[in-house]
């Protein structure tokens, strides 16, 4: 594939092929700027990161060129060789190939990670435009109150919709950003959701959406070694003084979204060894609660109640 070559700069000229309008072209990091953020001003692009090594890649790569033509100039495609432009893959956190960012008005507005099945990648793309007609919903704050309700209420795939219509709205919005992840993470989407976050300058990851989804992030990582649900339910339930096997069961519901139930069972390891697993079970109900927000209810409650036990 040909390639326009080279931190993210500025751009430099128009290339042969159309220049910055072209509907699928090659980029780079000197490029970058001009082709992804400033084009996505106009149109929604896609930015699929590939190598030349990479089966997956290949296999994506046409399906995607495909369907954008197909969508006559409503979304671009860029794509970037991560071999050639190792800096801007580093910028923008590339963990594994092929991965695509969708951006629109300069900012990422979703992503995934793979080779997806044609018609998953045909909805990724029609919600993508979607989005960009739909134009600028009112009242900014109170959708996000709404979103966050629908959070707080398990409707996690209307909160999802409704942080992602917040996104397109306003791309500058770092709470939409941070409570879409948190609504992909409770939906299952934790590859999603981790890119989404890692675009995320540093310097605005004070969010308090963020930072929940930071920690539920974390949550999901860390309970990947726990263990099935139903199965350490059943184990707890035949060894009930078993608390190694109730941590684990803790990190599962709290990866599960069920942050609540966890909480319950390390409440229990606490009042039994407060110091259990060199004080796993606390550190691990403070991510919890910090994944739920400083100003749940839950999150209030439990913290006296922590507070109690721990200086009784």
């Amino acid at each position: 594939m040909a390639d326009e070559h080279l931190i993210i700069g500025g751009g430099g000229a128009d290339d042969e092929n159309g220049g910055a309008r072209a509907l699928v072209k090659d980029s780079d990091t000197r490029n970058f700027v001009r082709d992804v953020i400033e084009a996505s001003q106009e149109r929604p692009v896609l930015v699929d990161f590939w190598a030349e090594w990479c089966g997956p890649c290949k296999q994506l790569g046409p399906l995607l060129e495909r369907i954008v033509r197909e969508k006559a100039g409503k979304v671009a495609l860029i794509k970037v060789d991560v071999d050639r432009n190792q800096e801007l893959a580093a910028q923008l956190r590339i963990q594994s190939i092929p991965t695509v960012y969708a951006f629109y008005k300069g900012q990422p507005l979703d992503a995934f990670m793979g080779a997806l099945p044609e018609s998953e990648l045909r909805r990724f793309i029609d919600n993508l435009i979607r989005l960009a007609d739909e134009g600028t919903p009112p009242a900014l704050e109170e959708l996000i109150q709404e979103a966050r309700r629908r959070l707080d209420e398990g409707a996690w795939q209307e909160a999802a919709e409704l942080f992602q219509q917040l996104v397109q709205s306003d791309h500058e919005s770092i709470a939409a950003r941070g409570g879409l992840a948190l609504a992909w993470l409770r939906l299952g989407r934790r590859d999603e959701a981790k890119a989404l976050l890692a675009a995320i300058p540093e310097d605005k990851r004070d969010d308090v959406l963020v930072r929940q989804a930071q920690a539920a992030l974390k949550l999901a990582e860390e309970a990947a070694e726990a263990g099935d649900v139903a199965q350490l339910e059943k184990l707890v339930a035949e060894s009930p003084d078993d608390l190694a096997a109730r941590l684990d069961l803790a990190r599962a519901l709290a990866a599960a979204g069920r942050g609540e139930e966890a909480a319950e069972h390390l409440f229990t390891i606490l009042e039994r060894d407060r110091d259990f697993a060199d004080g796993e079970a606390r550190r691990l109900l403070l991510q919890i609660l910090e994944a739920a927000g400083d100003d749940s209810p839950f999150t209030l409650k439990a913290r006296r109640r922590l507070s109690s036990l721990l200086f009784a």
